[in-house]
């Protein structure tokens, strides 16, 4: 589901789980484990900061970023949406005013670099998803492209969330979301076959099976065995292209499955990949590695008074 396909049915923030609050309290507790020195040397006097966008991209992350400086005692009035794009202005300060941010100096201060960590790396991820998704589109792929589970141990949710804002499928959540059996599954059982069965008697109706699969020889008996979708992973593009359209034709009227691909595919080489015989694209590089939004927290000039 796509960023606007969500909003048009409510705001992304009401997936998220009824933990996710409490897991930035540790992000918090992380930053300051015990005294807040710094924070004693500013105090709690009213305060006003503004969020500057200094750098192009994809606005992402907008509940995290509330909450943390919620739980710092602050309130923050957003002047640009979630899932719009900024872009650094050709004139004035070359920055973009993002959000006001009021509250106790203090608590401005303590949430500042947590909120601006999560901030620049969720908007980075769904900048990322955005650029791949369009130029996919733009060269004529109608499929899905989907983010994988190679994300930061703790921080998944963030990640996933950015992915969404940014167009793209954020894939499978977790390990209880659909059953994937990889090359490691499929040895430790004996079989392609053995290990969908074993599969298909503890995850019931409910939860699709996928199978990675090196050949089309290993598709067809994923596919035989009654996988719902079968991923081809580490082929050629050109492999992709001969497997995709011979499975179609092979199995048309037969069986019901998505294909999808996986293996290293990134914005300058997925069109070698891309084809309409594909369901789903699905790659790592949307999260791993990609470069940050910058933002800044200023709190506004002339408002210091000798703290009590």
């Amino acid at each position: 589901m796509s960023s606007d396909q969500a909003t048009q049915h409510g705001s992304l923030e009401n997936l998220l789980p009824p933990s996710w609050k409490a897991q930035i309290t540790t992000w918090l507790a992380e930053d300051t484990p015990s005294f807040d020195y710094a924070g004693f040397v500013v105090g709690d006097h009213p305060r006003t900061a503004t969020l500057w966008g200094k750098s192009a991209g994809v606005i992402a992350g907008v509940p995290f970023f509330t909450e943390i400086f919620k739980q710092c005692g602050c309130t923050v009035e957003w002047h640009a949406a979630e899932g719009s794009y900024i872009d650094r202005p050709k004139d004035g300060p070359g920055k973009t005013k993002v959000a006001t941010v009021t509250g106790p100096a203090r608590g401005l201060l303590l949430a500042e670099r947590v909120g601006l960590n999560l901030l620049a790396r969720c908007s980075g991820i769904a900048t990322a998803s955005r650029n791949m998704v369009q130029s996919l589109r733009k060269a004529g792929y109608e499929g899905i492209l989907a983010g994988t589970r190679k994300t930061t141990p703790g921080f998944r949710i963030v990640e996933k969330y950015g992915m969404l804002v940014g167009g793209a499928d954020q894939h499978r959540m977790d390990l209880s979301s659909m059953i994937m059996l990889k090359d490691n599954h499929v040895w430790s059982r004996g079989s392609i076959t053995e290990a969908v069965q074993a599969a298909k008697m503890v995850g019931g109706f409910a939860l699709k099976i996928e199978v990675e699969v090196q050949s089309e020889a290993e598709a067809d008996e994923a596919i035989e065995a009654g996988a719902d979708i079968v991923m081809l992973d580490n082929f050629t593009g050109e492999g992709v292209k001969i497997a995709a359209k011979s499975l179609r034709e092979k199995w048309k009227g037969k069986r019901q499955f998505l294909i999808e691909v996986s293996g290293g595919l990134r914005e300058d080489n997925v069109f070698d990949y891309a084809n309409n015989d594909i369901d789903i694209i699905s790659t790592s590089s949307i999260h791993q590695g990609t470069s940050y939004v910058d933002f800044s927290l200023k709190i506004d000039p002339g408002q210091a008074t000798k703290a009590a």
